[in-house]
């Protein structure tokens, strides 16, 4: 084809897609159904206007738009990588890691039900074997949420609940494909009945196949990009071939799973890349990202959309029978796992609680599109698959395909209508008056101010001024009228608010770098978890969520295991560091938020809501200061180390930003303002480099600095420090339980634990040690030792202690003095003590 026809056509694709979003934001439907509507517009017109006798001038231009070379190769290698890691890139992986096992099971189990479903009706209502019957329920279970997220967020659904769908559409899609795959194979080879065993046996070795292959081509690309460091360009044009590449070698290289591998690639360098580059090169990178896939979702919708007329063109009257027997399996399926598993999942609390209007809009919400089609033209291509097998995987997918977008996504938003999703609830109403009353209040003290600067005819300004009044006078008492609302909720709300102001306050020291890009996205999680814990919770899910963001978590008790047990210590080490830094982070941010209380939400919600946030913000910095004392008491260089990093980078950004001023103030040319940012940004390589945490020598200085160990000799505080093992404790944590004996001795490091023994409790900090007595007495006390803040304990096991013991007086007079505080007779100890 001749490639002036062919760039003409592409562009006037791109046209399509302009006019389409607009269409769609009019007519109030999905921007997909508009797509694929204008596409089988098209491919209609054309095949129209080369079969009528009605004019022949319009005939090179259809037979160039039916003669495109539209192949499943194309769907499949060039615009679905595009797609999937887009989506991972998109993700706030942390967030979604929350919810992984909802994630997980929704998008495997529903794939694996929906196949099931729609093979099995299929083979007992058609005369298609078994294997073909599977390949088209494989086909039909990719689902594209896009309207239905869309939606939700217009409507202020809550967030978690569009993260799950967007999780398990991914996933969904990636599973999907992987059992298209498998069963074609199968319909190639002329298997009519596999058993399903030996198919789903195949099926994790394509996952694991593909994971392992797009894990390993993200971390070459960021070690490429690390060696293109100030290369913003580079490190972009590497993140645009990993998705491809990562996809061939799959497919072509190992066997397995391209789709898989595209997605492991995205969630690696999503996870990994933030640290790894600059902050403006990762939202410039994802920023690109975004618009190559809204290209090419929009271009694959409509190309695909192309081919449903000739995919139609054998349809019989059987045929809509069977279109109606997978129709009605797929939702079945779909309403099984939404209305049966997910309640389920829900009970076991893996799965937040999703309201039956949301579930049913979930199921009507489950549009087909480009995907299905996609893999319904790659079975119609193959010379290996039968020719009924052909016309009816094409017709079956591509009558589903069009019944999703014409019934359900016309109607999908009057459905969410009927169930009332589109409304706020009572409390937002009475908020929402609340925040136009106080806006307004404030918006009329600075249109004075400006009104007198600018000297404004004082006629016009008063008859604004009234215009005005009416206005705030209406939204004052519509705000009165809503005085009902419980204090409760006004708690709720201004916790919302909160939370999101610290968001807000999070990107604002992004954007100034003062937040290094390793803690952004981590922090902004945690930031994303508040608001949502709020939403859900009220005070006790906001405190929860607080508590989270300072705990010790699986992943640093598995460090601290390889450390002690394995001697591994760098995990602990990077992870030490991680904590100390994402501390330092919350602190800088919760500063400024007692302002934000006393000037925003003392407004809305009054003095008392005012006061109670207050209360709980100093709460939570309190539990923010004891964690990271704790950490400075433990590594004191470490902490100096980490805030003269951090005031190294505060001086660069206003160095930054003085050479910006006199550039736009025209005291330095071009030239020499490109000759200071180059070097200020050699030396911001140099100021984002974290310093390196020695945990065995920084042990062995925490134990130097521990009263109990005074008197030591330099030698034996060495042999000491390697001895202990760390072991670190959340608040409320049990560390010894009463039916627990003893056999190791602890000594506090930096927090608080509380001692309960036969009704009595004691309370132990700093420098202090328990477990002793039952070591040295050889029975349960029948004492509970709990955490009652975050602590760092260190353990010496019963022979370490003992033998340490004998040679320290000072801790011989510490066992003996705790004894007595306890009311234990000193003369019970063993007499070596």
């Amino acid at each position: 084809m001749d490639i002036v026809v062919v760039t003409t056509i592409i562009a006037s694709l791109f046209l399509i897609i302009g006019a389409a979003e607009p269409i769609a934001m009019q007519l109030r439907l999905p921007f997909s159904v508009i797509l694929a509507a204008l596409g089988i517009l098209i491919g209609v017109g054309a095949v129209f206007f080369l079969r009528t006798d009605l004019t022949d001038a319009l005939n090179p231009v259809a037979e160039a738009i039916l003669a495109l070379p539209i192949r499943s190769n194309i769907f499949l290698y060039v615009f679905l990588p595009t797609l999937l890691f887009q989506a991972t890139l998109g993700m706030n992986l942390r967030r979604m890691l929350d919810d992984w096992v909802p994630i997980l099971v929704l998008a495997v189990v529903a794939v694996i039900v929906a196949t099931l479903s729609v093979g099995f009706a299929l083979s007992w209502t058609s005369t298609l074997p078994l294997v073909a019957c599977l390949l088209i329920g494989a086909i039909v279970s990719t689902t594209d949420p896009s309207a239905v997220v869309s939606i939700f967020r217009s409507i202020s659904a809550p967030r978690r609940l569009a993260r799950i769908i967007e999780g398990e559409s991914l996933l969904n899609d990636a599973a999907a494909i992987a059992l298209f795959g498998l069963f074609m194979g199968f319909v190639m080879l002329g298997v009519p009945d596999p058993s399903l065993g030996d198919a789903f046996k195949q099926f994790p070795l394509l996952i694991a196949g593909g994971a392992f292959t797009g894990w390993i081509a993200a971390r070459a690309a960021t070690w490429l990009m690390a060696l293109c460091d100030r290369h913003d360009l580079a490190q972009i044009s590497i993140s645009i071939a990993l998705p491809y590449l990562a996809y061939i070698i799959a497919e072509q290289s190992i066997g397995a799973s391209g789709v898989i591998a595209v997605v492991a690639s995205g969630l690696t360098l999503n996870l990994i890349a933030p640290g790894r580059v600059s902050p403006q090169i990762w939202a410039n990178m994802r920023e690109l990202w975004d618009v190559l896939a809204h290209w090419a979702g929009a271009l694959i919708f409509i190309l695909a959309a192309l081919l449903i007329p000739r995919l139609l063109e054998e349809v019989r009257i059987g045929d809509f029978l069977l279109i109606g027997v997978v129709i009605l399996a797929a939702i079945a399926a779909r309403g099984v796992v939404l209305f049966g598993l997910m309640p389920l999942l829900t009970l076991v609390r893996v799965s937040p609680v999703v309201e039956r209007p949301f579930r049913a809009a979930i199921l009507w919400g489950g549009l087909r599109g480009a995907v299905t089609l996609a893999l319904a033209l790659a079975v119609t291509e193959s010379v290996l698959v039968p020719p009924e097998t052909k016309r009816l995987v094409g017709i079956l997918a591509t009558g589903f395909t069009l019944f999703t977008l014409v019934v359900q996504g016309t109607t999908l938003r009057l459905i969410i209508g009927w169930l009332g999703l589109d409304r706020l609830s009572p409390i937002d109403e009475a908020l929402s008056r609340q925040v136009v009353a106080v806006s307004l209040q404030t918006v009329r003290e600075d249109v004075a101010e400006t009104t007198e600067n600018y000297e404004l005819s004082h006629d016009i300004v008063r008859a604004e001024a009234k215009r005005f009044g009416e206005r705030l006078d209406a939204a004052v008492k519509a705000s009165e009228e809503s005085a009902d609302i419980l204090d409760r909720d006004r708690i709720t709300l201004g916790l919302i608010a909160l939370a999101g102001h610290e968001r807000d306050t999070i990107l604002v020291r992004m954007r100034e770098r003062t937040i290094s890009a390793r803690m952004a996205e981590r922090v902004l999680s945690d930031a994303d978890r508040l608001i949502e814990s709020a939403r859900s919770g009220g005070r006790s899910g906001y405190q929860r969520a607080a508590r989270r963001s300072i705990t010790y978590g699986r992943g640093f008790r598995t460090a601290v295991f390889l450390n002690n047990r394995l001697g591994l210590s760098w995990p602990l080490a990077s992870m030490t560091a991680d904590r100390f830094e994402l501390l330092l982070s919350q602190r800088l941010t919760m500063r400024d938020l007692g302002t934000f209380i006393d000037t925003r939400i003392r407004r809305i919600h009054g003095r008392r809501v005012a006061e109670l946030l207050h209360e709980l913000l100093m709460r939570r910095m309190d539990a923010l200061e004891t964690a990271l004392e704790g950490l400075q008491l433990q590594y004191p260089g470490y902490a100096g180390e980490l805030e003269r990093r951090f005031i190294r980078r505060t001086a660069l950004r206003l160095e930054e930003r003085e050479y910006t001023i006199m550039r736009e103030d025209g005291l330095i040319n071009a030239e020499v303002y490109t000759a200071l940012m180059q070097d200020l940004a050699k030396r911001r390589t140099r100021a984002e480099e974290r310093p390196r945490l020695d945990i065995a020598l920084q042990r062995t200085e925490l134990v130097r600095q521990l009263p109990l160990f005074a008197g030591l000799e330099e030698g034996a505080l060495r042999r000491l420090g390697r001895a202990l093992r760390t072991r670190y404790a959340d608040a409320g944590e049990v560390i010894l339980g009463k039916e627990t004996p003893a056999k190791s001795v602890f000594f506090i490091a930096s927090g608080a634990v509380e001692l309960e023994s036969a009704g009595q409790s004691w309370r132990l900090g700093r420098g202090e040690m328990f477990g002793q007595m039952t070591v040295l007495m050889q029975r349960s006390l029948r004492a509970e030792v709990r955490a009652i803040a975050p602590s760092t304990l260190l353990v010496l096991n019963e022979t370490r202690f003992r033998r340490l013991l004998g040679r320290s007086d000072v801790l011989q007079e510490a066992v003996r003095a705790s004894a007595v505080k306890r009311g234990l007779d000193p003369t019970a100890i063993p007499p070596n003590v």
